[in-house]
């Protein structure tokens, strides 16, 4: 049976080989991300943790989908031994001291959501402090938070191994996202596009097909160097186009490594 954590304290009793960091309303996404870890170490632990230091926008905040009934029963099944679900006190006991996201943290996403990055490493640095895992599992489908996770490990010289796992689609290429589940059957086939964007031969002509979509509003569509978040050069090795938008209100991102 998965153990449920809320005390700091019951946490620190025990030692952890993996974190997979979720803000819960887990799906199959999340549950690779789970079976992945069980392959890294025997203690793999699930923090659920709503994070208001990431939201600029509180009514996006207050419509994060919760099903935390759910969400153990999806942990469980992927092999989790543990889910953390700390309380705000627990993860910001006193002053808040923000971690700086730095100049990749200012453009793309974070040109669109100021501040989001910064609540973003703060949490995920403090759990690690908290967890103290040997690893730490992420996705690629946020791909800019990835990058970003690596560089503060780097930077900070934290003890934690960050792995990344590819991301996980639904049958119509649909990337998984806990928010997918506002969308209405319609929306979902409005957002096949942004998949279909990803797989054109050049942005040029990802940018025409997008146009044709009604429904879809475009933020951004770039290829970048994923070793520096630059945008790449025409001769660049390691690219990787990242996309966002909007459909019916619902922000939605994915990216894709160009071959």
């Amino acid at each position: 049976m998965i153990e449920v954590i809320k005390s700091v304290d019951d946490l620190s009793r025990q030692k952890w080989d993996v974190l997979v960091p979720t803000m819960g309303a887990l799906h199959a996404g999340h549950q690779s991300l789970i079976k992945l870890g069980k392959n890294l170490g025997e203690k793999v632990i699930v923090s659920i943790f709503v994070n208001p230091l990431q939201f600029e926008n509180k009514a996006d905040l207050e419509n994060y989908p919760k099903s935390f009934d759910q969400d153990l029963q999806m942990a469980q099944e992927a092999g989790a031994t543990a889910i953390f679900s700390p309380s705000e006190s627990d993860i910001y006991p006193g002053q808040i001291e923000k971690i700086e996201a730095g100049s990749v943290g200012d453009i793309f996403e974070g040109k669109s959501r100021p501040g989001h990055f910064s609540g973003v490493l703060t949490v995920v640095k403090r759990l690690f402090d908290l967890v103290n895992p040997k690893h730490a599992v992420f996705g690629e489908k946020d791909f800019q938070q990835l990058f970003l996770i690596k560089k503060m490990v780097n930077d900070f010289k934290l003890p934690v191994n960050i792995v990344s796992a590819p991301t996980i689609r639904d049958s119509s290429n649909l990337a998984l996202s806990s928010r997918n589940s506002r969308l209405s059957d319609e929306d979902k086939k409005v957002a096949q596009v942004i998949y279909q964007a990803l797989t054109q031969n050049n942005i040029d002509d990802a940018r025409k097909l997008l146009e044709k979509v009604d429904g879809f509003s475009l933020d951004y569509l770039e290829a970048i160097d994923e070793q520096s978040f630059n945008l790449a050069t025409p001769d660049a090795k390691n690219k990787r186009l990242i996309i966002a938008g909007w459909v019916n209100g619902v922000r939605l991102l994915d990216n894709a490594v160009v071959e």
